[in-house]
């Protein structure tokens, strides 16, 4: 098969397509022939030689795959020949890819190929941060940082689907207005604006519940400053750094949680288990045609590097896939 795959740590140009020999599917896994594959921020993280894949994950990019199941292991024969969307642990960048037969979910009629390989990794993550760590419950309001990313514009589309307020900021006005269109509530430009005083602003002093955050250093003060009382932040990455300093008697006194996590070490179990909520508190949603996700470019597999370029950029509204064999399965 052909497969792109990081020759030397470094910028876009290390992208390279390489053949491989196909991976075979154990027992409980299943051997996908892969159409899209959407791209993340793990992944440049991964070619630049920051995000190292955990042990025993192949180290092709690549979390998130849509396409036919053509080969299963043991327990996992009911999936042959079925369209489905997967989150693997790496391998996605790929013709073919194994996964997990439970961390895959059935492409309904309606959603192509492309849009269901853009779905699992921001799902999986906006699901378990906002509604699971987070605690996110109907009437509540999310402040989201990045709003036009693969992540902010899922927490946009799932907020609103939940009933909750969102917020989030930008980079630019014109991204703002994106953001708005995606069905945010209020967008604020980050380089123009202080973000802390528009919170407060847009909710009459009270603040709001839940951050999902993913710039870190700086900002978690800020985020915190940001919240109510028992309010609630949630890191997902540290873009702008990993360490921070904060008030922790004003944490005290205000009650504030602070947590946070990553996806891709995570357990077979724990993913499987959170797969198996998606399918049955969001997959309806899918299934039914409310939830989509945002597209932004659609690049052949054999230009990834351009991809990653965009990405890096930040030109991107909502999410770039990469096509494999495209939708040649449905």
């Amino acid at each position: 098969m052909t497969a792109v795959t990081i020759a030397t740590p470094g910028g876009p140009e290390v992208l390279v397509p390489e053949r491989r020999g196909l991976p075979e599917p154990g027992p409980g896994q299943v051997l996908i022939e892969v159409a899209y594959a959407g791209v993340n921020r793990p992944d440049v993280l991964q070619r630049m030689g920051r995000y190292p894949p955990p042990p025993g994950a192949s180290d092709i990019p690549g979390l998130e795959i849509s396409g036919t199941v053509v080969a299963a292991g043991h327990g996992a024969e009911d999936l042959l020949g079925t369209r489905v969307c997967a989150l693997v642990t790496g391998g996605g960048y790929a013709e073919f890819c194994v996964a997990r037969m439970e961390h895959c979910l059935p492409v309904p009629e309606g959603l192509s190929l492309a849009e269901a390989a853009a779905l699992p990794e921001t799902l999986f993550t906006v699901w378990h941060n906002v509604f699971e760590r987070g605690w996110a419950t109907p009437g509540e309001t999310l402040l989201v940082h990045g709003g036009t990313s693969g992540i902010g514009s899922m927490a946009i589309k799932l907020g609103k689907l939940f009933d909750l307020t969102v917020i989030v900021t930008c980079g630019t006005e014109a991204k703002c207005a994106a953001a708005l269109t995606l069905g945010a509530d209020h967008a604020i430009d980050y380089r123009t604006r202080d973000f802390v005083d528009d919170v407060k602003a847009i909710t009459e002093g009270r603040g709001v519940d839940l951050v999902l955050d993913m710039v870190a250093g700086s900002y978690t003060q800020r985020n915190l400053d940001c919240l109510v009382e028992a309010g609630r932040l949630v890191t997902i990455a540290v873009l702008g750094g990993a360490e921070a300093t904060i008030n922790m008697a004003k944490l005290m006194v205000r009650r504030h949680t602070v947590t946070g996590s990553t996806l891709r070490g995570r357990s077979d179990a724990f993913k499987g288990l959170l797969a198996d909520e998606i399918a049955r508190e969001v997959w309806p949603l899918v299934e039914e045609g409310k939830l989509r996700p945002a597209l932004d470019a659609v690049f052949p597999l054999i230009e990834a590097a351009a991809a990653h370029a965009r990405m890096e950029a930040g030109e991107h509204v909502g999410k770039i896939v990469l096509e494999v064999s495209g939708e040649t399965h449905a």
